[in-house]
């Protein structure tokens, strides 16, 4: 073998053992990072989930039934040794009842107005944020027998209307959208909260009511919605807070969050409410 041969073979044993001995170093410190990172996360976990426990009291608008219900079961899954506990109907009545003494972690109302009540009386925690709007929408029969197609058809002689009382949200939200379309209208009964103006639907003692299009969308196939272009005037910012006396704050905050994440987003929206 030639002298220049010799020299460049042992160049190349060189050059593999360098490499050989680059790639073990580099296993080495993979190997190290993957284990510090899981030893960092694997408490925090733990941490997170000893941290919470107990009831969760939250009181929220009637509409938001079907969409908090599942982010309740979504928490407590998240959270074992939580529960959460629903008070819904009307916004105006749940305020009343929280600035009552009535004890309570988080208020999730239908309108800016009604959280007003709760936090001129200086019973929430910082600053209420709007985590979802929603916007009105006409139920009727059905099959829509009446044939109404319009927030005007609503004023029609012989038809049973109804509606929101105008202190809730959605009562003075169709007040705002009969105003817009400059329209007067006289129901046959004003309803506590929009569950109960539905279910006048549902079961068929009136023709018609003005309620939320998660509403409409959560009844399924018992009522048929018909959408209106005043609603677009009378559209409703849903704000949340924590209360000022909460008797389980840190699991309320982390309630307040899942509701905010993308994760309770999704459920908001494919239950037909409106990014904030």
């Amino acid at each position: 073998m030639s002298r220049s041969a010799r020299r460049t073979r042992r160049t190349l044993q060189v050059a593999g053992a360098g490499a050989a001995a680059l790639l073990a170093l580099s296993a080495c410190s993979s190997s190290d990072d993957s284990s510090s990172t899981s030893d960092s996360s694997a408490p925090a976990s733990a941490d997170t989930s000893k941290k919470l426990s107990g009831t969760v009291t939250v009181f929220a608008a009637a509409s938001l039934k079907e969409s908090f219900t599942t982010l309740g079961k979504e928490f407590e899954t998240e959270h074992p040794g939580t529960k959460v506990t629903f008070n819904f109907g009307g916004s105006d009545s749940l305020a009343a009842g929280i600035t009552g003494g009535a004890p309570a972690d988080v208020f999730a109302a239908a309108s800016p107005k009604t959280m007003a009540i709760v936090t001129d009386a200086k019973d929430a925690s910082g600053t209420p944020a709007t985590f979802v709007r929603n916007q009105l929408e006409i139920a009727t029969l059905p099959g829509n027998p009446e044939k109404v197609s319009s927030l005007k058809d609503l004023t029609r002689s012989g038809l049973k209307v109804v509606l929101c009382d105008k202190t809730v949200p959605c009562g003075a939200a169709a007040q705002k959208a009969l105003d817009a379309g400059k329209l007067k209208l006289t129901p046959v009964s004003y309803e506590q909260d929009v569950k109960s103006a539905l279910t006048k639907v549902e079961l068929k003692e009136a023709d018609a009511a003005v309620v939320y299009r998660t509403d409409v969308k959560a009844a399924g196939d018992k009522v048929e919605g018909v959408e209106f272009p005043e609603s677009a005037n009378a559209i409703n910012d849903y704000p949340i807070a924590l209360l000022k006396d909460a008797p389980n704050a840190d699991a309320a905050k982390a309630f307040i969050e899942l509701v905010q994440s993308a994760e309770g987003q999704k459920v908001l929206t494919e239950a037909g409410f409106l990014q904030p």
